[in-house]
């Protein structure tokens, strides 16, 4: 994962005040606002400064003429120069800032040089005017970056305030940066897990439904590990620290969402490109229209030309562009956060435009992964007693939900010494002495790499097969409910145009062609390990050309390789995990494989808004640039062009949110 926010490349001022607004605010905006962007503070800040340059403009306006007649135009200058101050200082120091760091071409640049052009040419209001406007396009822009941050936020209060430090029998509320590794926390009920521990001391029950989108709290006792952002409902708990704050999973995911515009989408590096070249050919293009004419055309004056000059320069400005352009990408992140989508980076929106093939998990995923016990069947002499009470001895020690399930089903308590040789065979199952016996716990292929003998393959449903001493003893089936909106989220991707669903799963045959028909999916491949799923994955890419991507949706723990190795990894719940934030590009933060269509519908409004404003900003500069050359535009016609262009983009952009 990223961890810094680069823009080496952009060279308007823009560009970097939008890559940089989330990193210790590394833009011109340091050097004069004193805020956090935060939303209503912003504008309370910016506002009463807003104010008083509007006072002194309106009333340089009202009584130009009169302060114009004052010797030597002295009043003019007394009002008209602190507010081309007050409103362009930023832009005037961050020009200069930039010239000695030898970034000249950018678009704070081309507006001192305008401005200050207007200024010697004695165009006293048309240069405030200039900076004045330029200023409101930026307050707009701040409250409409700060919107998108904060639906961001909003998806992610789980973030712990403090933490109960014990320390000598004492407890100690403390931050919980300020907790180290093997520290001692205690959490009471209703209280937030500061930071990923392990219990020592109690048991609860622990509502992990922030991290994960899973609703049913789940059962902790001593021995257990617990994530930071869960909340404890129930005991009270002692937890001994294993990570630092900084290294939790919950600081991962925050660090992600502040760091989430650091993977830019293709059409945001073309801008880039575009404003590196664009900008100096502006500039010399104008230096043009302000020498040539005046040598080459007969009655041609300086000042006109220089006139001319300068309202090129202002037109030409391209924020419209490299504000409005990545504000879009940002508002997509920040509109489909407001749903319960985290995208890292607007790279993947653009992705997500062309995926005609959406490739899902079945367990956690398009099912509910909470598992019931609903069928022991036992054969050669066991009792389904028997069954259950080695099976659940033989699972004591997994935390997968199928093992959950056969424990909870044996409510009697057993001595957790009688296991031994414990073995975890992947994608087969376990195997385990139990007392003085050899327990086989699994799949159907597990007893078939075991040559254990027995007459049942194929049981509809999930389940779990039992050999006991290479004796085949039985099975027990275990149920897992499809979730509520699966058979929807099929039937919403094929509205939407995608092409093709496919379900991988690691189930029998006959389970998977029950799951598929009740869905709706086109197809499915059972019976899969691990390294298999990647290896369908991967057939799956080969079969699309370039343009036609493939998304896969799992439960981003079991499923890490596979969400990395598809153009478009999604992570459904599991967010409290690793592998969930290192490798899903985007991940569903409430459970739902409905929103998979909701993240396409949101990718593909993002772009068409992109492209808009792309297409609307080139469209109107292009006409003033001609007006400008030919004498027909002003310097308010240029205003218009430059901060007009950029407001009516950046409100364009805004309307993603929505």
């Amino acid at each position: 994962m990223q961890h810094k926010i680069h823009s080496e490349n952009s060279h308007c001022c823009g560009y970097d005040h939008y890559e940089n607004y989330n990193h210790n605010h590394e833009h011109h905006h340091d050097d004069n606002h004193n805020h956090d962007h935060g939303g209503e503070f912003i504008f309370k800040n910016e506002i009463y400064s807003l104010i008083v340059i509007c006072i002194l403009y309106v009333s340089g306006l009202i009584f130009e003429q009169q302060l114009h007649n004052t010797p030597y135009a002295i009043g003019e200058y007394l009002v008209f120069i602190p507010a081309y101050l007050l409103s362009g200082w930023t832009v005037l120091k961050t020009a200069g800032r930039n010239i000695l760091k030898g970034r000249i071409f950018d678009e704070t640049f081309l507006m001192t040089i305008a401005t200050l052009g207007a200024l010697a040419i004695h165009k006293l209001p048309e240069a405030v005017g200039v900076m004045l406007f330029y200023k409101i396009g930026e307050l707009f822009q701040d409250v409409a970056v700060s919107r998108s941050r904060n639906s961001i936020k909003a998806l992610l209060e789980v973030r712990p305030d403090y933490a109960n430090l014990e320390t000598e029998g004492n407890i100690k509320k403390v931050s919980p940066e300020a907790v180290k590794i093997r520290d001692i926390v205690v959490i009471k009920p209703g209280e937030k897990i500061p930071l990923d521990g392990e219990i020592i001391t109690g048991s609860s029950q622990v509502d992990t439904s922030a991290l994960t989108g899973e609703s049913v709290p789940q059962t902790v006792r001593v021995g257990d590990t617990v994530l930071a952002g869960s909340i404890n409902q129930v005991g009270l708990l002692k937890i001994q620290v294993t990570k630092l704050f900084n290294e939790s999973s919950i600081a991962k995911i925050l660090d992600l969402v502040q760091n989430a515009r650091s993977k830019k989408a293709e059409t945001e590096k073309f801008i880039t490109k575009f404003a590196r070249y664009y900008t100096p050919i502006v500039v010399f293009i104008s230096l043009a229209v302000a020498i040539l004419p005046p040598l080459l055309i007969s009655g041609a004056t300086s000042s006109e030309w220089v006139y001319r000059a300068l309202i090129l320069l202002v037109i030409s400005c391209p924020c419209g562009l490299v504000i409005s352009i990545p504000l879009g990408y940002f508002g997509g992140i920040g509109g489909a956060a407001k749903r319960g989508i985290l995208i890292k980076g607007s790279m993947f929106l653009d992705t997500l435009t062309t995926v005609k093939t959406v490739v899902f998990d079945k367990t956690g995923t398009l099912t509910k992964g909470v598992f019931k016990v609903v069928e022991i069947v036992p054969y050669n002499g066991y009792s389904e007693q028997e069954i259950l009470e080695l099976a659940a001895k033989v699972e004591a020690h997994s935390n997968h939900p199928i093992a959950q399930s056969i424990r909870a089903a044996y409510t009697d308590s057993f001595d957790i010494s009688e296991v031994s040789n414990y073995e975890e065979i992947a994608g087969h199952g376990i195997k385990v002495n139990v007392g003085n016996k050899l327990v086989l716990a699994g799949s159907d292929r597990l007893l078939h790499q075991e040559n254990i003998t027995h007459h049942t393959c194929n049981v509809e449903g999930t389940v779990v097969h039992l050999a006991i001493d290479n004796i085949y003893a039985g099975y027990i089936i275990i149920a897992d409910e499809l979730k509520a909106d699966a058979q929807a989220a099929i039937h919403a991707l094929k509205k939407i145009g995608v092409e093709r669903t496919v379900m991988l799963t690691g189930d029998n045959q006959a389970i998977a062609a029950k799951i598929a028909q009740q869905i709706g999916i086109d197809s499915y491949i059972a019976e899969l390990l691990p390294e298999e799923k990647v290896a369908a994955i991967e057939k799956l890419i080969s079969t699309h050309t370039k343009h036609d991507k493939v998304a896969f949706v799992g439960d981003g723990i079991n499923d890490a390789p596979v969400i990395a190795r598809a153009d478009v990894g999604m992570a459904m719940g599991g967010l409290g995990s690793d592998a969930a934030i290192e490798t899903a590009d985007i991940v569903i933060m409430t459970d739902a494989p409905s929103k998979v269509a909701t993240a396409i519908q949101i990718a593909r409004k993002t772009r068409q808004i992109v492209w808009q404003n792309i297409s609307f900003a080139l469209a109107i500069k292009t006409a003033f640039i001609g007006l400008g050359i030919f004498g027909v535009a002003t310097m308010w016609e240029a205003v218009f062009a430059d901060v007009g262009v950029a407001l009516l983009a950046i409100f364009n952009a805004t309307r993603i949110m929505k």
